[in-house]
């Protein structure tokens, strides 16, 4: 599951840096990307699961099938028919070597549906908290900007002049086009 770790952990990165920048397009960007990241998760899920019910199936069918041999071996050596029954045996054991293959096979499937179902849920609840981020940043945006005309008052007056704020806001979304560059390039691979 490490691919998984280190898509968790490059999100948290990108999205820690987004947010200093420009959070808004970024996070939009980055919701986008996980929706599509746990729907992958889900069609990756529904295979899962779809193995999983093909390989019971066939230890069901491979059950009955031993249980078959060993009502025969047994027949044949009430009926002294060691002739019989050797060979029987033998399949058998073929056949019971085949059940812990399949077994085998069954368990890795629910351990791997088991990490996809916490993939997915870390997806989702990661989506969620981006959401909650994006309307968060869109009421601050709103109700943060003051009215027009009203100048900012400031006992320290360190209040920077306007023309600098505007820079700021040309800065950082330059530097938010350049870090969507990125991650667009990092995402791409």
């Amino acid at each position: 599951m490490g691919i998984f770790d280190d898509f968790s952990r490059f999100l948290e990165e990108r999205l820690d840096e987004y947010m200093r920048a420009n959070p808004q397009l970024e996070l939009m960007v980055l919701e986008e990307k996980l929706r599509e990241q746990e729907e992958e998760t889900l069609q990756l899920m529904t295979e899962l699961k779809r193995e999983e019910r093909q390989v019971q199936d066939k230890i069901l069918e491979l059950a009955h099938e031993i249980q078959l041999w060993h009502t025969r071996i047994e027949k044949a050596k009430a009926a002294n028919r060691l002739d019989l029954a050797e060979p029987a045996q033998k399949h058998e054991e073929n056949l019971l070597r085949q059940g812990n293959q399949l077994w085998g096979q069954m368990e890795m499937l629910k351990q791997r549906i088991q990490q996809t179902q916490e993939l997915q849920q870390q997806i989702q609840q990661r989506r969620k908290e981006v959401q909650a981020k994006v309307a968060a940043n869109q009421s601050t945006s709103t109700a943060g900007s003051p009215p027009t005309g009203t100048p900012r008052s400031s006992s320290s007056g360190s209040t920077p002049p306007p023309s600098a704020d505007r820079l700021e806001q040309e800065f950082r979304r330059w530097e938010a086009e350049q870090e969507l560059e990125e991650l667009k390039r990092r995402m791409g691979r």
